[in-house]
């Protein structure tokens, strides 16, 4: 073994000293920079993960939130449908009842206007009665020379009311 170190010449103070060197440089690498950069490492790693779990649960959260917003729609869809079939069912109703009323109105409208036809024909035939009366009281007169009185008058006026 001597003949090895004096071939490559080593030395053993030498050695320690670059080995001493070499802890030294090793602890203050260690404690300056690797240690500082591990936990920067795993800091990062931490928000990475962190992110990633957010991300899934975004995905989850929006998933839920589309299903519920189809499910708000097919209700709403189901109800707006309910709506509208009940609108228009109102609707028929509104219609028929309208028609019923209308015919009503009609019905009330021709027989009062029979009734105002029937009392002005009748009106019209007792002054057309009157009206002829007192033209044969005048005819008869002129006929006689003479006036009549006023008792031939009424009589022959309740006979001709009589005649149908």
């Amino acid at each position: 073994m001597d003949s090895f170190i004096s071939t490559f010449h080593i030395d053993w103070k030498i050695i320690i000293a670059q080995a001493i060197n070499f802890v030294v440089v090793f602890l203050v690498l260690y404690f300056l920079a690797i240690k500082p950069l591990k936990k920067i490492m795993s800091e990062r790693t931490e928000t990475i993960e962190k992110g990633l779990s957010d991300a899934k649960e975004n995905a989850l959260v929006i998933e839920n939130s589309r299903k519920e917003y189809e499910k708000v729609i097919n209700d709403a869809r189901a109800e707006a449908h309910v709506i509208f079939q009940e609108g228009k069912k109102e609707a028929e109703i509104k219609k028929t009842e309208m028609l019923e009323e209308a015919k009503t109105q009609v019905e009330s409208m021709i027989a009062s206007g029979k009734k105002t036809l029937e009392s002005e024909k009748a009106r019209m035939v007792d002054e057309a009665k009157t009206e002829i009366v007192s033209l044969v009281v005048k005819a008869t007169e002129k006929l006689l020379g003479q006036t009549a009185d006023s008792k031939l008058d009424d009589k022959l006026t309740k006979k001709i009311g009589d005649i149908k």
